[in-house]
């Protein structure tokens, strides 16, 4: 019978996140993207090592019920499917974090005014996803990914289901939420045009980082980012 082989999906990443800070995250496929952001998200445990949020280290942070408790203050995702609940309405999609943690409808009327008004959703407020555009979607997940103030977004390929114009919407709005809200994102993405719009790129390669870059929203990072990528999916090769 065969033995089945270990696979170490991360080997040594360190890295710090700041405040504030937009951060892209791209690789080859298997590099470790989607463990990373598992293991930021307690969902998976990694083998050693520590996270430090805001400086803390909580070691029960993948133990439950502490793990979905450290998600509830910590985090907010972002999907490339959406991931909405059909049977509610954008509304409702958007206060779902906050009804799970026990607020009332008038305990979280101005947050959620304020959140609709802010992703320009007041007017698609009780329409069900269904009768929503793919743009419109994605907001309404980013705000119920910001609507508890979580410090850190994780976001996975949050334009990968939409068009150019679409795509170019969504990652405004993440700009904009990461600048009035000082939230910090981490944005999985195999796109150099959305990478772009981070502050920072980590290059992923077999478990490794192997590079990094801080873009200077210039029109110089788009051919930058393209030769660092090219180069990683070259020697991938």
């Amino acid at each position: 019978m065969d033995e089945k082989q270990q696979v170490e999906a991360l080997k040594g990443v360190s890295f710090e996140l700041e405040r504030g800070e937009m951060l892209a995250i791209m690789g080859t496929s298997g590099s470790g993207k989607s463990t990373l952001l598992n293991i930021l998200a307690a969902l998976d445990k990694p083998d050693a090592g520590e996270i430090l949020v805001e400086g803390v280290h909580d070691p029960q942070m993948f133990i439950e019920p502490h793990a979905t408790q450290y998600r509830a203050r910590n985090i907010g995702f972002v999907f490339q499917s959406f991931n909405l609940l059909e049977d509610l309405t954008a509304e409702e999609n958007i206060a779902l974090p906050l009804i799970l943690q026990g607020y009332t409808a008038d305990s979280m009327k101005e947050q959620l005014d304020w959140t609709l008004g802010f992703l320009k959703l007041k007017k698609w407020r009780d329409h069900l996803p269904s009768h929503l555009s793919g743009g419109q979607q994605q907001r309404v997940a980013i705000g119920r990914a910001l609507i508890a103030d979580p410090p850190i977004i994780l976001a996975d390929e949050p334009t990968g289901n939409l068009d150019y114009n679409t795509s170019t919407d969504v990652l405004k709005v993440l700009v904009a939420t990461k600048e009035r809200l000082n939230q910090s994102i981490i944005m999985v993405t195999h796109d150099p045009g959305v990478a772009a719009y981070a502050d920072r790129i980590l290059f992923f390669h077999d478990g490794h980082i192997v590079d990094q870059y801080v873009c200077t929203k210039t029109a110089d990072d788009m051919a930058n980012i393209l030769g660092i990528f090219k180069k990683l999916l070259e020697g991938a090769a």
